[in-house]
């Protein structure tokens, strides 16, 4: 996911933030920013970040569904089977 590219400092990035403003958005991939050596930070450009927080609640929202099923409900397999018999559909 990451390259050495998207590698920075961040003395680097404050130094250039313009630069790095403008990679980030042509290129729509995060920049590590290290601070002595470590990562510190991710940056990336906005329109990114929101379709990425959008799919993480897309897929909490599957997680909450598929606990919920399994917690209050029957197994979808279960489901299939009564569903599949009730009316003569044969695989």
């Amino acid at each position: 996911m990451f390259s050495s590219s998207d590698i920075h400092t961040v003395t680097d990035f404050s130094r250039k933030p313009a630069e790095h403003i403008k990679r980030l958005t042509r290129t729509k991939r995060p920049e590590i920013l290290t601070v002595n050596g470590k990562a510190a930070v991710v940056v990336q450009d906005a329109e990114t970040y929101e379709k990425m927080a959008e799919l993480a609640d897309y897929a909490e929202s599957i997680i909450n569904i598929r606990k919920a099923l399994t917690e209050k409900g029957r197994s979808i397999a279960e489901f299939a089977t009564e569903f599949e018999s009730k009316h003569g559909i044969k695989r």
